[in-house]
């Protein structure tokens, strides 16, 4: 079941894409792993038979990151169970399947829903874990996106929530330092479900046309991002506050 000297991570979002492959590239790293859910308990059993096979000892954990007390009831589980918290990976997420160009068809009620997890979900898990990754001396990651930093085809509420990720990145470092480094991730067009979903039946060619655009010849996988989250968090002692860009170099030579 995993040794009680490995360090520990809580991954939130993790029963599937990056969420997943940032637990298992932990787990393959040497941590044990909470695996936060929202609603698909059966995604997150598998993530953590994923981790488990690396040689993680993990713990699931089901709660909406928009849901203080359970947030915080969460927390709670991870310092009984684990003693520690070494790293957090706020990669919980959701968005809306209305177009940024249909603005009538944007309801109240789905622009907060983005922001409520998005946003202040990644500040309510940050601010209950504060105690015990001070403890530690841990860090923490944050899953961003290339729309938060440039236009893109994303819907309005999304792309503005990961830019106010980026902004909260910055000023969680700030007011996190020395004890704990925050920085995030953003990852560019990603093969994989959101995609699909977002891209529908032109995934394909778009993706492709999207590859042979970028310098590295070809779209982001979440395990390119699980690599540079298990990073941020395993090293690269004095980077903190910092947004990766990660699109195989499409942003910064277009």
């Amino acid at each position: 079941m995993g040794n009680s000297d490995r360090p520990k991570a809580l991954v939130t979002g993790a029963s599937s894409g990056i969420g997943r492959s940032a637990a298992v590239a932990l787990a393959a790293a040497g941590y044990d792993v909470a695996i936060n859910y929202s609603r698909s308990e059966a995604g997150a059993g598998e993530t953590a038979g994923l981790a488990e096979a690396k040689g993680a000892r993990t713990l699931l954990v089901g709660c909406d990151v928009a849901d203080d007390a359970g947030v915080r009831e969460m927390l709670k589980t991870v310092e009984r169970e684990f003693g520690r918290l070494d790293g957090l990976v706020n990669n919980a997420g959701t968005t809306t399947n209305v177009r940024p160009k249909d603005f009538e068809a944007m309801t109240t009620e789905e622009w907060d829903r983005v922001f409520a997890v998005n946003v202040r979900g990644l500040f309510q898990v940050t601010r209950a874990a504060t105690p015990i990754l001070k403890a530690s001396r841990g860090s923490i990651v944050n899953t961003a996106s290339i729309v938060g930093l440039r236009p893109g085809p994303q819907p309005l509420p999304y792309a503005a929530s990961k830019a106010a990720v980026v902004s909260l990145t910055k000023l969680l470092a700030l007011n996190l330092a020395p004890e704990i480094r925050v920085n995030a991730v953003a990852p560019g067009w990603m093969e994989g479900d959101w995609m699909m979903r977002m891209l529908g039946d032109r995934y394909e060619d778009l993706m492709a046309r999207r590859a042979r655009a970028t310098p590295l010849g070809r779209c982001v996988t979440a395990d390119d991002v699980a690599e540079v989250i298990v990073s941020l968090i395993t090293s690269n002692k004095m980077v903190t506050g910092e947004i990766v860009v990660i699109d195989g170099g499409y942003a910064a030579t277009t």
